[in-house]
């Protein structure tokens, strides 16, 4: 990932105002920001959200509160819990996220 035309700036979070997104289970509400190509999002997941679709965009996600379950199609699973992050790039591994509890992520991607 090249940053590139992206002056220096503040983004406070609780003035985005959020999209929704149903999950198989639960909703996702996304608060982004798009910088050139880089997009940023704080992303929270409701309890008992389960993702409804095989992600193969890449990430670099950053677990702030609650716990989050991310499979991969060849069967692995892990858990993020505060201050813990995966990383992965587009096309590698086709992902998708669960939680029992909610969530709280940081995401670039």
């Amino acid at each position: 990932m090249e940053m590139k035309n992206i002056p220096f700036g503040i983004t406070n979070w609780a003035e985005i105002i959020p999209t929704e997104y149903k999950g198989e289970t639960g909703m996702a509400f996304w608060r982004t920001q798009q910088f050139d190509t880089v997009r940023v999002r704080m992303v929270e997941y409701s309890a008992g959200y389960l993702a409804d679709h095989w992600c193969k965009k890449g990430h670099i996600l950053l677990c702030i509160e609650g716990e989050l379950h991310t499979e991969l199609t060849d069967g692995r699973k892990f858990t993020l819990t505060p201050g813990t992050s995966y990383q992965v790039s587009d096309n590698a591994e086709p992902h998708r996220s669960y939680t029992k509890t909610g969530a709280k992520l940081f995401i670039v991607d």
